[in-house]
């Protein structure tokens, strides 16, 4: 597989009241061609700033890019034109948002929104991309989509607009979609169905997909590779197998160690992790999670650790070898 995305030492602020927040402080990934890429962690960690960053869609101000570079397909993002990105967003890379009451607009009709990116993108007449619009609201199973599809977004249910949303993104079939909590207020059945959905896209197109969730569930089931993030950074990354089989920063063995289990014993209490994410204007001096970790000696409170491989792919961010 080619390489298709390359995010190098990416750092975004936001200049506050509070002070400068680093939501993004130097993260590095890449996705292949056809690939589904989890990225997971705790509210606030920089999970959707970092997909944000990659379609250039930080409000400035508060927000700016201050450093680093994305490669999609070969060309860096940060250094094209707003006229050339806005041919990249919604056509080679596609983002279902999280937030689907906020991201429609709500004096248009979710059909003609749908139908948008096609007339813009593929250039097809108003006909033909709501004939079109309609086929896609039908796929994400939206009930007598032609009907549906004349109404507004306060018409559909919290989770109607969700599916609009993820029939939005896939209309111009992208090279890459990133879905940030693609499934949320979602039941677990329709859950499965537009994940499957999403997958189903990503064979069939060689798409790449990026999935930004807290359901860990979600991503042991769909991704080939896991970052997981914690106070802007990077803390673990690799192959999804070894990431949940055998953990190494601490931060992800508390988040595997706060889900219950099938097999689990009713009777036994879930371990969740202490304390509270740090604010980002005002980090601790060394590893961010030492105030909340268990494992933390005094080198973790003085040195700030880099990404270091475990093992082939996988790599940790973290002084302690907790396998010790």
């Amino acid at each position: 597989m080619s390489k298709l995305l390359e995010v190098k030492n990416l750092k975004t602020v936001f200049l506050t009241e509070e002070g400068r927040v680093k939501a993004v402080d130097g993260v590095s990934f890449d996705l292949q061609e056809g690939e589904t890429l989890g990225l997971v962690g705790e509210s606030g960690c920089g999970k959707s700033v970092s997909a944000l960053s990659i379609l250039r869609l930080i409000p400035y101000p508060p927000g700016r890019i201050v450093d680093g570079e994305i490669h999609f397909d070969g060309k860096n993002l940060l250094d094209i034109s707003e006229e050339e990105m806005r041919h990249v967003r919604g056509n080679q890379i596609a983002m279902i948002f999280q937030e689907p009451m906020t991201s429609l607009n709500p004096i248009m009709t979710v059909g003609r929104q749908v139908a948008e990116p096609l007339e813009i993108h593929h250039q097809m007449n108003q006909q033909d991309a709501m004939r079109e619009a309609v086929k896609l609201l039908e796929k994400v199973q939206i009930p007598e989509a032609g009907v549906r599809a004349r109404s507004y977004p306060h018409q559909f249910s919290g989770g109607m607009r969700q599916r609009s949303m993820i029939s939005m993104g896939m209309g111009c079939t992208p090279r890459l979609i990133i879905a940030d909590e693609p499934t949320t207020a979602l039941d677990v059945t329709v859950q499965a169905q537009l994940l499957e959905l999403l997958k189903q896209v990503t064979r069939d197109f060689n798409t790449a997909l990026v999935i930004i969730t807290h359901n860990l569930g979600i991503v042991a089931r769909y991704a080939d590779r896991v970052n997981v993030m914690y106070a802007g950074r990077i803390v673990e990354k690799g192959i999804t197998t070894d990431i949940y089989g055998d953990p190494r920063h601490p931060y992800t063995i508390g988040l595997l160690a706060s889900i219950p289990q099938l097999d689990q014993d009713i009777r036994k209490k879930l371990n969740p992790i202490e304390g509270q994410p740090p604010d980002l204007a005002h980090l601790p001096t060394g590893c961010a999670f030492h105030p909340r970790c268990t494992y933390a000696v005094d080198r973790c409170r003085l040195e700030s650790p880099r990404l270091e491989a475990v093992k082939g792919s996988h790599e940790k961010a973290c002084w302690i070898d907790v396998t010790q």
